[in-house]
């Protein structure tokens, strides 16, 4: 691979740390993602050739490369967050709930949460520790022990099937960024900066996912229509880099922050393509852009959906490292963000029909 001497790489600056806040600070539980689509559709309506919603709910945006018989590539970032749905009303401001998308019990009990298009605020309920036994206290509450409190005088009350989520807001800390929801909403908002800079010498597809946190449902869906050449999953993936306590080795990373953007060759749910692998791998050494290898193993992204579609879609994954996924608050580093998004927009630069016609 050649290294383009009119190169620059793509930074990440205010306006899309910006746009991430909003995406953050908004709701878009897994099957409630209607919220998230309205402000994608006012982001890429200017940008795209032309956009699409399928039945699911996904967006689906088009932007022509300059030429004929270019491959076409399709990028998917999920909208949606795990969250919670509505499921009784206990009277007097308690309801319970069901959790969507995986959320550890652990870290439930006391965490503020807002409810349905109102936004009523809510604070999960347990009994407090004064009352507790020893017992108790060994083992995290079950959710379904658990209640979300508005108080009884709440101006507006949730109903039955009310999607919640945290009320967790945006904060920027130094070199880092801590919100609700960067599963996916990073993703989301570097794929709407790739649809408006796409390169030229392909046929991109920005899909605008629902229902991945519940089973990678939408992505499946998106897929099976475009039937793309080659497919992309864009996400947000656990950095489990924690010093271990016994001052041993810590082995079980999985990724690590500041090491760049996460390449996955393997996961529960895909084996990545060597091809694309190889070409994200040789774009970053080539442009000098940190990366690093995901441990293999563990959770599933979009691309566990749409490479299974269409008769075989070659298909991989790459993910911006973040702490305390799936729970009420999480870090990412802005320079692994900005790697990740001048990695996958500059690889992307460098595919072609000779690559899609390479056998596996």
């Amino acid at each position: 691979m050649n290294k383009n001497k009119k190169w620059q790489k793509p930074t990440i600056e205010a306006p899309q740390i910006e746009l991430l806040e909003k995406f953050s600070n908004a709701m878009g539980v897994s099957s409630d993602e209607g919220e998230i689509r309205q402000m994608v559709i006012e982001q890429i309506k200017e940008s795209a050739d032309r956009y699409e919603i399928d039945v699911l709910g996904s967006v689906i945006a088009y932007k022509a490369g300059k030429g004929k018989d270019l491959p076409t590539v399709l990028i998917a970032a999920h909208m949606d967050e795990v969250g919670f749905m509505i499921y009784t009303d206990d009277k007097d401001g308690i309801y319970g709930f069901e959790k969507l998308g995986g959320i550890d019990d652990r870290h439930l009990a006391g965490k503020p949460v807002q409810i349905g298009k109102d936004k009523i605020f809510a604070v999960i309920g347990a009994k407090p520790i004064h009352l507790t036994t020893a017992a108790e206290r060994k083992n995290a509450i079950p959710y379904d022990q658990l209640k979300m409190d508005t108080g009884p005088s709440a101006a507006k009350k949730p109903q039955i099937g009310d999607t919640a989520t945290f009320a967790t807001k945006f904060k920027r800390i130094g070199d880092s960024l801590m919100g609700k929801a960067f599963d996916n909403r990073v993703g989301v908002t570097t794929l709407i900066e790739i649809l408006k800079n796409a390169p030229d010498n392909i046929n991109l597809v920005a899909a605008f996912t629902v229902q991945e946190e519940v089973g990678l449902r939408g992505a499946g869906v998106v897929a099976e229509k475009v039937k793309p050449d080659l497919a992309l999953a864009i996400d947000c993936t656990p950095a489990y880099d924690m010093p271990v306590w016994d001052d041993s080795e810590n082995t079980q990373y999985n990724t690590k922050l500041d090491e760049g953007p996460a390449l996955y060759t393997a996961d529960n749910r895909t084996y990545g393509d060597p091809r694309l692998i190889n070409l994200f791998k040789q774009t970053g050494d080539t442009y000098g852009i940190k990366y690093q290898m995901r441990q293999p193993g563990g959770g599933g992204t979009d691309a566990g959906a749409m490479h299974m579609q269409a008769g075989g879609i070659p298909a991989m994954s790459i993910s911006v490292p973040g702490r305390y996924m799936h729970t009420a608050a999480s870090i990412i580093r802005i320079a692994d963000w900005e790697n990740y998004y001048a990695l996958i927009l500059t690889a992307l630069s460098h595919i072609d029909n000779q690559l899609v016609a390479t056998p596996r």
